[in-house]
């Protein structure tokens, strides 16, 4: 896991201040699957695509500069698959 710094404004802070029970990164965690929810990507789907892609031999540098949205994603994995020499499938 990554992890990446998050601006927060002081009220923010207070208030996780008050209550430090609160899991900040859940929250940012639930806010960002909200967000994929509202541009259609469901955030299982995206899980499982980047899984594959790393099983394909992906690094996450690689897959973070050849795509730049779901779609890009998708076809990278789906590319690579058709790829793959006869007698090399997963399914044989």
């Amino acid at each position: 896991m990554i992890t990446r710094s998050v601006t927060i404004e002081e009220v923010d802070d207070l208030y996780l201040t008050w209550h430090d029970h609160i899991n900040a990164s859940a929250l940012y965690r639930r806010a960002l699957h909200e967000e994929m929810t509202v541009r259609g990507v469901d955030p299982d789907e995206l899980r499982t695509l980047l899984e594959r892609a790393r099983e394909q031999g992906y690094t996450f540098d690689e897959i973070a500069e050849n795509t730049n949205r779901f779609a890009d994603l998708q076809s990278l994995v789906e590319n690579q698959q058709s790829q793959r020499p006869a007698g090399n499938g997963a399914d044989e």
